[in-house]
């Protein structure tokens, strides 16, 4: 007979804990949605703030949209937190009602990206042609419908390219000395960076402008190193704040010395964070128009030629032609916005693709 200690327990299925070893199948958490009676509160409060725009634009003529929207939110947002408190209790309605002004307040910057993008694609896509890619204004009138910005793509790509080239390691090997080497120098060195952080740009111009008179590409390309250098030190430190401490830990542990820890376990880990910082530092370079106006000086002629003769830029070429009454320089200005915006987005994508594929072979790795 066999006994009861030898005997398989038997365990019901439905209480049978999910396995933990490596190859168990992790099953995704589904959020929940919102229930019938959670709709029904959102669409008596929404009708609340709606009916409250509708007054003050009827009984008191207020021609102010934003103003009246503006009210309207604080409206509805005020009726949800009361009809959740009747409901529920005041903890429930507080946290429901700041989850609905974090999501408001994301829907409402998400609409005002592509409004703004929607914008300068309607504006600038009359007269974006593949000429004006390839042509300047070197031989181009105000009332002729030719020419382009062939000459301040090129200016944008040198004086950015250079830029960047000597921002990054620059700025994410101070990053590093802050916070994985912490010398003596440390607080010297952040002091600075804080510092330049809070520069305008166009006094990164004039720093460069009080040492060389002339114009040239490569002076403007220092004005933008001098502004993109704390940008990008500062968040590769807050990105390298992110890696955990056992990592460093257990590479010490090893026996590896820093410099090889920080070489092959922090920065590979953080890299993800180091290329959007990067990324977000090359938009800011590439928008500049102060510092480029005051270091290249700008130009209608082609010049390929960074270190000699004045240059033009995306930004400066969009500033000097915005301003002009003329339909037709306007809409070449228009053209330039979105060529602008067409290139920060293909070097973003282009950035994520490569980072993608970096963490693949890193994974496999």
């Amino acid at each position: 007979m066999t006994s009861l200690l030898e005997a398989d327990p038997v365990i019901d299925p439905a209480l049978k804990l999910p396995d933990s070893g490596p190859g168990a199948i992790q099953r995704q958490r589904k959020v929940r949605g919102l229930t019938r009676e959670e709709r029904t509160e959102y669409a008596i409060a929404f009708a609340s703030g709606l009916h409250l725009v509708v007054l003050l634009r009827l009984l008191l003529d207020w021609d102010d949209l934003v103003g009246s929207s503006l009210l309207g939110l604080i409206g509805f947002i005020l009726v949800h937190f009361l009809i959740v408190r009747e409901r529920s209790s005041a903890e429930v309605a507080l946290d429901k009602s700041i989850t609905t002004v974090m999501w408001t307040i994301g829907m409402i910057v998400v609409s005002v990206l592509f409004w703004m993008v929607a914008f300068v694609t309607a504006k600038g896509i009359k007269r974006l042609r593949w000429s004006f890619v390839t042509d300047d204004l070197s031989a181009v009138g105000p009332l002729n419908p030719g020419g382009g910005a062939f000459h301040a793509i090129i200016g944008t790509l040198e004086q950015v390219g250079m830029a960047t080239i000597c921002v990054i390691p620059i700025a994410i090997m101070t990053a590093v000395y802050l916070h994985e080497v912490r010398g003596r120098m440390a607080s010297v060195v952040r002091f600075v960076v804080d510092a330049l952080a809070g520069l305008p740009s166009i006094v990164a111009g004039l720093v460069v402008i009080t040492i060389w008179r002339d114009y040239a590409g490569y002076k403007a390309s220092m004005a933008l190193i001098i502004l993109a250098i704390p940008i990008v030190t500062r968040g590769a430190e807050e990105v390298l704040r992110t890696v955990p401490d056992s990592l460093r830990e257990a590479s010490l542990a090893l026996g590896a010395p820093q410099w090889r820890m920080v070489l092959r376990v922090v920065l590979p880990t953080a890299q993800a964070g180091l290329v959007t910082v990067g990324l977000l530092a090359v938009a800011r370079m590439v928008g500049e128009t102060a510092p480029v106006l005051l270091t290249a000086g700008g130009s209608t002629s082609t010049n390929k030629n960074p270190f000699d003769g004045q240059q033009a830029s995306l930004s400066l070429f969009i500033y000097q032609l915005i301003r002009s009454s003329d339909a037709t320089t306007t809409e070449r200005a228009w053209a330039g916005a979105l060529l602008l915006l067409l290139i920060v987005v293909v070097v973003f994508v282009a950035a994520r693709v490569a980072l993608a594929r970096s963490e693949r072979k890193l994974g496999r790795r």
